[in-house]
């Protein structure tokens, strides 16, 4: 869950590689380094523990000269966070430099191997061995590329591994299973975990495939496969823009984000006919379908299963991503597993799909990122066509997941025309609910919950998906414990925490409005204060936030104000909103 970025070209590396890594700080931020080859040859390495700009501010990385180097900033996994654990890490003989995302799951056995040979450790990284492995396979005489390549052979987890060598104008890569993409630009060759790290050089990217080895020089970018035999790999040109990945006149990514959703739920319901028609007729054709999925786009699937039963009168089975091997017993080649994932590089959903590969199933599915590893290796993709997403939080991503789902149910159900409307329609509701009056509506609420420990969230069928959503949004963003549950559990331990003043977000909609206002009077009764999120108000809320009425749209239109609540929390408690501790973008470790 690193960032990773690499240059090659005639401009001086290290303003390219710092604008990066702070473009790339939301895959992790506990630490950050650039190594920089000099022009005499010798390898300039900074790194401290920190965000981007401190380290910038104390070590001075535009003052490191050269032409061509790599640059990380870190999600601590083996390792405290610590100068020696950040990268780049180098060899013994300080001649190898080395980034790396992922996890070495046989790093002790290669530690092991490195000691008995007289190496020596100075952290506690799995990630170090790999530099050491290098200089190890160099020692028989073998050339740095090649070395490089025979030690990766050796590596076993998933990984996204740069390398550099003392002298030689050249970057090594080579990935599995964690995100890389090179950009290919004029006189000068970039690459990176995300395309965001040079999205303002270049537009042309090459999509790196696992166990592919590539080499990056003034000659530009070859790929082999780890023999060494050359592969060829197409180029491609992406539509981002790159005010898509800046805040523009917004404090934060996260408010920008939440309010680009009146275009972007737009965009998402503007999918390829004929794939979204493939698609769905590959529903309605297998014998068996599996949403599969993590964190907030799990939420987005469980609604989903929701409205697939009430517009497609059909059964859909729902697995989180994690545990979905536990399922593989029922997995068939006439099965559909459709994945779903913001960033296409999640780990747990990619295991999901190789154990639906592995049975012969069909696979589809519903991302963010063209050329993702989660798009390679799908038999059909639908696009969310949001743009790149910064803030760690899902938010527009996950209203575009709703809004493909909630189209694919209702062309399986042949009412493509009705879908389309009805998310076509959102458009200004969306517009009103981000407007800034709204915001600062919101606010008031935010200053009454700031210094509360708890907040409870309840919501019966499609409302309790919003229900879980929402928690998640405010526990992850304020670090104020949230707690999403159905109304009707409520009374079955919950209601135990209830105590006066306890604020608790209750969400409701016209076919379940009495219901979910019996449980509300339940936690009212206790001392709780009501806050309610309808289409109107009830003499049971202490706070009422107007949501209009759009039957099996309403995920997409309450769970709004609450991101909105979660924003304005995180901002009045003095937390980071685009980067929360602890947390990082893409999740590709297990």
């Amino acid at each position: 869950m690193c960032g990773i970025i690499g240059y090659v070209g005639a401009k001086e590396a290290a303003p390219i590689i710092l604008n990066g890594l702070k473009r790339l700080e939301y895959r992790g931020y506990d630490s950050a380094g650039i190594a920089i080859v000099q022009p005499s040859g010798s390898t300039d390495v900074r790194k401290d523990i920190g965000r981007v700009a401190a380290i910038d501010a104390k070590l001075d990385f535009l003052g490191m000269k050269g032409t061509i180097g790599i640059g990380h900033t870190r999600w601590a996994t083996h390792g405290g966070v610590t100068q020696n654990n950040a990268h780049p890490h180098i060899s013994n003989n300080g001649k190898i430099v080395v980034i790396h995302n992922g996890i070495v799951e046989n790093y002790q056995d290669i530690k092991r191997r490195l000691l008995d040979e007289g190496f020596t450790f100075y952290g506690e990284t799995d990630t170090e061995t790999i530099p050491n492995l290098i200089e190890l396979e160099m020692r028989g005489g073998k050339d740095f590329e090649t070395a490089a390549r025979d030690a990766i052979k050796q590596l076993d987890g998933y990984y996204a591994v740069l390398a550099m060598f003392d002298g030689e104008r050249k970057i090594v890569a080579s990935r599995d299973g964690s995100p890389l993409v090179a950009g290919v630009g004029a006189g000068e060759n970039f690459i990176g975990s995300d395309i965001p790290a040079f999205l303002e050089h270049t537009k042309t990217v090459m999509y790196i495939h696992d166990k592919d080895f590539v080499v990056i020089d003034d000659a530009g970018i070859r790929f082999k496969d780890l023999d060494g035999r050359a592969i060829e790999r197409p180029v491609h040109s992406i539509d981002w823009s790159l005010e898509q990945a800046q805040k523009g006149d917004f404090d934060h990514f996260m408010m920008k984000e939440i309010s680009e959703q009146v275009d972007t739920v737009q965009k998402a319901a503007n999918q390829d006919k004929e794939t979204l028609f493939a698609v769905a007729d590959a529903v309605k054709k297998a014998k068996g379908v599996f949403l599969v999925a993590c964190g907030s786009s799990y939420h987005a699937c469980l609604s989903a299963s929701y409205i697939f039963s009430k517009i497609a009168n059909m059964h859909v089975n729902l697995v989180l991503a994690s545990e979905f091997s536990n399922y593989e017993h029922f997995l068939t080649p006439d099965t559909l597993v459709i994945a779903v994932s913001q960033s296409g590089e999640t780990i747990d959903v990619l295991d999901a799909v190789r154990t639906a590969r592995r049975k012969g199933s069909k696979v589809m599915s519903i991302v963010n990122v063209m050329g993702s590893s989660l798009h390679r290796n799908s038999d059909l993709s639908l696009m969310l066509n949001a743009g790149p997403e910064i803030c760690v939080l899902s938010t527009k991503t996950y209203t575009a997941q709703l809004a493909v789902l909630s189209l694919l149910a209702y062309t399986v159900a042949g009412r493509y025309d009705e879908g389309r409307e009805s998310l076509q329609y959102l458009w200004n509701v969306i517009y009103n609910l981000t407007a800034a009056n709204t915001r600062d509506y919101i606010k008031q609420l935010a200053d009454k919950l700031k210094d509360k420990e708890h907040v409870f969230l309840i919501g019966r069928g499609l409302q309790y998906p919003t229900a879980l959503e929402a928690a998640l949004k405010i526990k992850e963003v304020s670090y104020i414990h949230a707690e999403g549950f159905s109304g009707g559990e409520l009374k079955h331990g919950t209601i135990a925490l209830i105590e006066p003043g306890t604020p608790a977000i209750v969400f409701s909609s016209a076919d379940n409005e009495k219901e979910i206002i019996s449980n509300a009077m339940e936690i009212k009764a206790r001392g709780g204060y009501i806050i309610g999120v309808n289409a109107h108000s009830n003499e049971v809320f202490d706070f009422f936030i107007k949501t209009p009425e759009v039957g099996l749209l309403n995920p997409i239109v309450q769970i709004i104000p609450v991101q909105i609540l979660a924003y304005q929390l995180a901002v009045l408690r003095g937390c980071d909103p685009d980067m929360p501790r602890n947390l990082a973008k893409s999740v590709t470790v297990k």
